[in-house]
């Protein structure tokens, strides 16, 4: 004998409204994000349906869930050679252990993937804060919780994109100015640069510093995107060094794109540092693993991760906090650079 399913869910009255499962629960709680045309419109298709809310769950949601929210719409691909998100995360949840707090991940294929999965914790409140990474220019994640106070949000990324949201950020500007000081010291004056995706915040104020601080030195400055897997990380190489006049450095944004141009270089019988130099923008392990071992920028990433952790739980428990810096950059000079051994007659 088959018993009558009796307990009527959001999924169904998701589906019967024609919604997101989001949308019921914003309606359903009677929380902001949807329209009150939509609202009515499930608060209708519940009623017929005899939706109940279970009391204990409802309880549940009023109360502390002890986690933090993480979405990643990265590929997994690249998430799996991602040696600075692997410290971060470590550094996270070493901090939120000692607090009895623990870190809730979610992966999604795209971008509006990653929204819902936003909306889905606001409505469900489901974590207790969440952590905006990657943050994009006109990011919407900013507006959303922006619009949705009740779920603390810390931005990793300048103020400048946050929106007002409270920040824990770098000063990559520096960073980049630090790279282009240390190779025009060493006689290069045409460097290039393969840089992160364009559509992040990050990278637009990287490629900013670096166009300005080539142009102050009266250097040449060719730069490519890549979205920091080594596949392109070596396209991007490839292509720069087929360039008539070829740059005599090359900047990496990521450790596997670098260790990949120097799979290249090597692949074509060049020297490295002679005939080219490399640099990583962030330092790992791997970068000392190689041969010759890459000069890389260096910053304590899991301290960060304990920085962000600790803000985050003053966010929750209520304290205003600041937008907060990271420690400077230090660079990290190994086998990777060297002088030209040809000055660039451009």
């Amino acid at each position: 004998m088959v018993l009558a399913r009796t307990k009527v869910t959001i999924s169904d009255v998701a589906k019967a409204a024609g919604v997101s499962n989001s949308a019921v629960s914003y309606a359903l709680n009677d929380k902001p994000g949807v329209s009150d045309a939509t609202r009515n419109k499930v608060l209708r298709v519940a009623e017929e349906m005899g939706w109940l809310p279970n009391s204990a769950a409802k309880a549940l949601s009023d109360a502390s869930t002890k986690s933090i929210g993480i979405v990643f719409a990265s590929k997994p691909e690249t998430m799996a050679v991602d040696s600075y998100t692997m410290e971060l995360l470590g550094g996270l949840g070493t901090e939120l252990e000692k607090n009895g707090y623990s870190l809730l991940l979610r992966f999604a294929s795209d971008r509006n993937r990653a929204l819902d999965a936003h909306r889905e914790w606001i409505a469900s409140g489901s974590v207790d804060g969440v952590l905006i990474h990657d943050v994009e220019i006109g990011d919407s994640r900013i507006e959303l919780y922006r619009k949705h106070p009740e779920i603390p949000a810390l931005v990793l990324g300048a103020p400048s994109l946050a929106g007002g949201l409270p920040t824990m950020y770098t000063d990559d500007a520096a960073g980049a100015r630090l790279i282009v000081d240390y190779l025009h010291e060493l006689g290069h004056r045409h460097i290039a640069r393969v840089a992160g995706p364009e559509r992040l915040g990050h990278t637009f104020i990287r490629d900013r510093a670096f166009a300005e601080e080539t142009s102050a030195m009266g250097m040449y400055y060719d730069c490519l995107h890549a979205d920091y897997s080594p596949e392109e990380g070596g396209d991007c190489t490839i292509r720069l060094l087929t360039f008539p006049e070829r740059p005599t450095a090359i900047v990496y944004d990521s450790d596997s794109m670098a260790i990949a141009g120097l799979r290249v270089a090597n692949s074509r019988d060049m020297s490295v540092p002679n005939d080219l130099s490399i640099v990583s923008w962030d330092d790992s392990f791997a970068c000392t693993a190689v041969t010759p071992p890459l000069t890389a920028l260096w910053r304590d990433i899991p301290r960060l991760g304990n920085r962000v952790a600790s803000l985050l739980l003053k966010l929750i428990a209520g304290e205003h906090v600041e937008n907060t810096s990271e420690s400077p950059y230090e660079l990290e000079i190994r086998g990777s650079t060297a002088a030209p051994s040809v000055i660039s007659n451009e």
